[in-house]
């Protein structure tokens, strides 16, 4: 299958260099026409992962988007949120009926992403999917490396629009086996695991992110007291799905620390074991914070709102973000409100997620 691949970060690498090595025609495109040199020049990726180190061809490295996406039945955009809008002005003029675009994961920005495509004109039948994390736990290791650590054995998804279901699960499932459908893609921004998981491991390390240079949150950072805080804010998350009327499986993060269960089964021993994830956290503009937090936890609580669901850790959580940011996130870009959703009830929300935007 022709699949495209948009972004320059760890994911967007990993994702064009499995799925190129799975035997997809993979067209790789980031916007950094600089940065992209090396694999332009080279043609490969080189892959690091437990069965060694290898390079991997890459079909159609891109420096115009138009190229990556003509053709392709799959664009996968494993970006942060903050860059998915930007990502959709750019491709809608050359995106084609059929086509489904993917957004591991995606903070709801399966709307936000197709608002802007029919406002710039786009009348192509697309839809939009999104899951609850990327497909690989992955760092690069260079400008054209990159080691993925673990592979995600279930990938919770919905797409916009509902109506498009079974084409579009079809080709994702080509793509990513361990896909599994969930309602729409409501449901699917909440199991996004993002903005559960980091927002206590990056707020409750706070002094240590900034007083040492380098601090694993997911080692010395991950202790019993902060693992309640997640436990807590996950239940709020469950909580709110099933107000919301989405059924089971929730995939409690819980999951990702006991058992076999989670989206990368029992992961977290090997996260800790490969050093990557200690790194130096800039606490007002790495994407734990930008992404998981001014996006992902602050759509968690405009729909807890307008839901009426009472999600005191979460609301929390965002009010000491921020005060470090200086800045009110419950305004952000990717709540409720400022999507223009705020307004519906809930039957016509249901019908909006079915049916999708007028062309």
């Amino acid at each position: 299958m022709r699949i495209a691949v948009l972004g320059g970060g760890n994911g967007s690498y990993a994702a064009a260099a499995d799925l190129s090595e799975a035997g997809h025609e993979v067209a790789f495109w980031r916007r950094d026409t600089e940065a992209l040199k090396p694999i332009i020049e080279n043609g490969t990726i080189v892959l690091k992962d437990s069965d060694g180190r290898r390079e991997i061809k890459i079909a159609q490295p891109c420096t115009n988007i138009a190229d990556a996406v003509r053709g392709a039945a799959l664009i996968v955009v494993p970006t942060p949120a903050f860059a998915q809008e930007d990502i959709a002005y750019a491709m809608a003029a050359y995106l084609e009926d059929g086509q489904v675009i993917f957004l591991p994961p995606g903070s709801f920005g399966s709307f936000a992403m197709m608002r802007v495509l029919r406002r710039t004109g786009c009348k192509a039948d697309i839809t939009l999917g999104e899951t609850g994390t990327l497909p690989h736990l992955t760092r690069k290791h260079g400008v054209s490396e990159v080691a993925i650590t673990v592979r995600a054995t279930r990938l919770p998804t919905g797409v916009f629009p509902v109506k498009n279901a079974e084409h579009a699960f079809r080709v994702l499932r080509t793509a990513f086996p361990s896909v599994e459908p969930v309602e729409d893609a409501l449901s699917g921004a909440l199991m996004n695991a993002g903005p559960i998981i980091h927002p206590p491991l990056i707020l409750m390390n706070a002094g240590p992110l900034e007083h040492f240079e380098s601090w694993d949150i997911h080692n010395e950072g991950t202790q019993p007291a902060i693992r309640r805080v997640t436990d807590a804010l996950d239940n709020e998350r469950i909580i709110l799905r099933e107000a919301l009327g989405y059924g089971p499986p929730h995939f409690p993060l819980s999951d990702h620390y006991n058992n076999d269960r989670w989206m990368y089964g029992n992961a977290h021993k090997r996260l800790v074991d490969s050093g990557d994830w200690r790194e130096n956290v800039d606490l007002l503009k790495h994407r734990y914070m930008v992404e998981d937090i001014h996006y992902g936890l602050a759509f968690l609580v405009s729909v807890a709102h307008w839901a009426g669901v009472t999600v005191p850790i979460a609301q929390g959580l965002l009010a000491v973000a921020s005060a470090i940011c200086s800045k009110d996130l419950r305004k952000g870009t990717r709540t409720l409100e400022a999507l223009g959703l705020a307004d519906l009830n809930r039957k016509q929300l249901h019908e909006l997620l079915h049916e999708g935007l007028p062309v």
